[in-house]
């Protein structure tokens, strides 16, 4: 896995957690990453991952009918 370092303003009122967690949200809402791949991201269990995804505006359902299909066939 690679690293990265970002410089945030100070007065950014942010954890350093919750900047992991926008990342890994947002790389997951994209289907960059898997919920596990995500997860790992943030330093999280995926269920944990999972459980606090709505707090930061993503959903776990795609909003594609092809993937909802796919789910529902998986299921």
């Amino acid at each position: 896995m690679r690293t990265i370092h970002l410089n945030i303003p100070d007065n950014v009122d942010l954890k350093d957690h919750d900047f992991s967690m926008i990342i890994a949200a947002k790389l997951y809402e994209d289907a960059k990453l898997s919920a596990g791949q995500a997860a790992e991201v943030a330093g999280l269990s995926k269920r944990a991952f999972i459980e606090i995804l709505g707090k930061y505006g993503v959903s776990i359902f795609s909003s594609s009918i092809s993937d909802l299909h796919s789910d529902i066939a998986n299921a």
